[in-house]
């Protein structure tokens, strides 16, 4: 007589679809530590443990996403972890740095703090807004991880400077109420991963972006203060840019190449018109 074979029954396994929100929790963790150690004077270890929180947030949503375990929890998760790691922290941080002696120094990093909880709030609520495809290529204002950076802006100069003029309270002030204004605007700030990169250019941006992780180790505060500056003058193309898409539906569908090719003949035949205008010339009307 054959005996059935008994069921093992097996441990439970943790499930690779928590990996997700175990790093938003893990980033949330890493920013409230960056508040710690700007409270005990460690401004260094401060900015390093925000940058770590700035890349974990920057990778479970994509992780999420691969995993197919996106999720309601998931997202409120995403946002209160942004909300920390962006708004509380480097508020904290600033204040606890560089304006713990100022009247007027805890409102400024409220206001701050504030202005990037607005943000996150306008940014989940027009996610149910259908828009033109173009629109998906931008930020309606400053993103919050680009607001965190340009707050510890001024941190950065310190501490590869030394003080001066960048770290007194009005600049500190008039910097923050800034970067605070740029966060709840209505700017047009395109989204780094929508730029595309031709077959010919892949090798020299692996290139340039090693070059970069290096100058980050070992110049890390001059790469900060290069990432906002990059950031502020791209801020005018990037609203040229929208400008121009908005005028000219036609070339929604157009590959990048192509709309750049027909902004151009646009550029070149502005002067030709204005011109024509001055001189009360009209165009002659097409046959």
């Amino acid at each position: 007589m054959i005996k059935p074979r008994k069921r093992r029954i097996k441990a439970p396994v943790m499930s690779v679809r928590i990996l997700p929100s175990a790093m938003t929790v893990a980033a949330i963790c890493l920013g409230l530590s960056a508040v710690k150690f700007a409270l005990d004077g460690r401004p260094t270890e401060a900015m390093a443990f925000l940058a770590i929180a700035a890349i974990l947030d920057a990778l479970d949503g994509r992780l999420a996403r691969a995993l197919n375990a996106t999720s309601r929890m998931g997202e409120e998760l995403d946002s209160l972890a942004d909300a920390v790691n962006f708004g509380v922290a480097p508020a904290f941080i600033v204040y606890g740095t560089l304006l713990s002696t100022s009247r007027i120094g805890w409102i400024v990093v409220l206001l701050y703090a504030v202005c990037i909880v607005l943000r996150l709030a306008r940014f989940n609520a027009m996610l149910d807004i259908e828009q033109p495809d173009y629109e998906k290529k931008y930020f309606v204002g400053m993103p919050a991880p680009a607001g965190a950076i340009g707050a510890i802006g001024p941190l950065a100069a310190k501490m590869q400077f030394g003080d001066g003029w960048w770290t007194s309270e009005p600049a500190v002030v008039i910097w923050m109420i800034g970067v605070s204004l740029l966060v709840v605007s209505t700017l047009p700030m395109r989204k780094i991963h929508t730029f595309s990169v031709p077959p010919s250019a892949v090798a020299p941006l692996l290139a340039l972006l090693a070059i970069g992780v290096a100058a980050a180790i070992l110049y890390g505060y001059i790469v900060i203060i290069a990432i906002i500056v990059a950031y502020v003058i791209h801020i005018p193309f990037a609203i040229r840019t929208r400008r121009f898409l908005a005028a000219h539906p036609e070339v929604w569908d157009d590959k990048p190449r192509q709309q750049r090719a027909a902004r151009r003949a646009i550029r070149r035949a502005q002067p030709h018109r204005r011109s024509m205008m001055r001189l009360g010339l009209r165009r002659p009307p097409r046959s």
